[in-house]
């Protein structure tokens, strides 16, 4: 492991401990913590968040964690998956395995199987499989971006390494702050890239290369002062071209320029603001008729 990459995982630890001291579980969410997804007990791990006053079937969201690809776990997210789930949501947070100790396509694999997880539980946790939502930030919406590529480009998962749980459907994707484009990564990305197949998957993790017209309904955020800002409007352009419903907010402004992943602050109310915007969106979409996705909005439009 490279000496940056301990001290990238230092710095975002003081961080996200300094964001997130003195909270506390919100009361009116019930959890069911550390369960196993996988064979590895301590990185494949999930919990599920639900409204503790919430009967039946929920629409589920999947949190893929940011972090680089080699920070992170659910704890790190534990808040603001709880406020997430507060307003009518179940949602599955999870731990999965890192980089540079598992290199693409471990973390993915993970992804996999917590997905499936969902399907195979959704009886036990009250799952609405009809209803699945993926949303990441930062390096997890690359992740779940390229996943989503996978799951409605067949041409694409026939290159694909990673397997796809039979029946799963992505309703909308929420993905936040996050890169699409790998083209001139391979420094950033070298802890996740397998030595020696370094531009193959750099080739495989371009989302701007496979996303097709079938991609799920999208909402993409960044803000003003995020260093991803310009690859979140470069990617809903993408999207956009292709005839995906999508809408694409850039939040903040000179005076208030927020920052990377800045809605995961439970604390902030442009977080607060932004997080009920993405859920509005996921709200907004119709159910699936004949396999086509409708829409209260015409496609493409501006949700807000």
């Amino acid at each position: 492991m490279s000496f940056q990459t301990l001290l990238f995982r230092l710095m975002c630890s003081r961080s996200d401990k300094k964001r997130d001291k003195g909270l506390t579980d919100p009361p009116e969410v019930a959890h069911n913590d550390n369960i196993c997804y996988g064979t590895d007990r301590k990185w494949q791990i999930l919990d599920v968040y639900r409204p503790k006053n919430a009967e039946g079937k929920l629409p589920v969201l999947v949190s893929f964690h940011g972090g680089g690809w080699v920070y992170g776990t659910k704890e790190i997210y534990r808040y603001y998956c709880m406020e997430l789930a507060k307003q009518g949501f179940a949602v599955v947070n999870f731990t999965y395995r890192l980089a540079p100790e598992n290199r693409f396509p471990a973390g993915l694999e993970d992804l996999s199987a917590v997905f499936a997880f969902v399907l195979r539980h959704a009886a036990e946790y009250g799952f609405d499989t009809g209803k699945i939502y993926g949303i990441g930030d930062s390096s997890g919406a690359m992740g779940m971006a390229i996943y989503a590529c996978a799951l409605t480009n067949p041409a694409f998962a026939a290159q694909f390494p990673v397997r796809m749980p039979e029946g799963l459907v992505l309703r909308g994707l929420g993905l936040n702050c996050g890169m699409f484009d790998t083209e001139g990564m391979r420094e950033i990305l070298r802890d996740l890239l397998p030595k020696g197949r370094e531009e193959e998957t750099l080739r495989l993790l371009s989302s701007h290369s496979h996303a097709a017209k079938q991609f799920p309904p999208s909402f993409l955020m960044s803000a003003e002062g995020d260093f991803n800002k310009e690859p979140t409007l470069a990617f809903g352009k993408v999207l956009e071209q292709l005839g995906v419903h999508c809408c694409t907010k850039i939040y903040g402004d000179a005076q208030n320029p927020l920052g990377h992943v800045f809605h995961c602050d439970v604390r902030s109310a442009d977080g607060r603001q932004a997080n009920r915007d993405e859920l509005d969106f996921f709200r907004s979409l119709k159910d699936t008729i004949n396999g086509d996705i409708r829409h209260e909005r015409g496609k493409n439009d501006e949700f807000m």
